[in-house]
């Protein structure tokens, strides 16, 4: 019999398997959690950009090119930077909205 602490304890389970699936990723991600395809994808694509980014400058490194890779590596660091003031501008504004609910919600 299908009951509300089973359907309950399911979808529990099922949030936890998708959240572990995506852990990588969430890393690059600009959101704490990633909890929708877009989420992912925007992930997804930050992760390549940074991994081309590191890849291209140690290829310039090993081609003499230094200016070069060295703004490509501080390029790569900025990226890193400015998705984690991201991650925390909108975490902050998520606790702001938090307050402003009335005590009542």
């Amino acid at each position: 019999m299908i009951t509300r602490a089973n359907l309950a304890e399911q979808l529990r389970d099922h949030q936890l398997r998708y959240q572990q699936s995506w852990a990588t990723l969430s890393f690059f991600s600009s959101t704490a959690n990633i909890m929708t395809r877009a989420d992912a994808t925007w992930a997804l694509l930050m992760a390549i950009i940074f991994f081309s980014l590191i890849t291209i400058g140690f290829i310039a490194f090993h081609t003499h090119y230094n200016r070069l890779a060295a703004s490509l590596l501080v390029m790569a660091m900025l990226l890193l930077l400015c998705l984690k003031v991201i991650r925390y501008k909108r975490l902050a504004k998520r606790r702001q909205r938090r307050m402003l609910l009335p005590l009542s919600m």
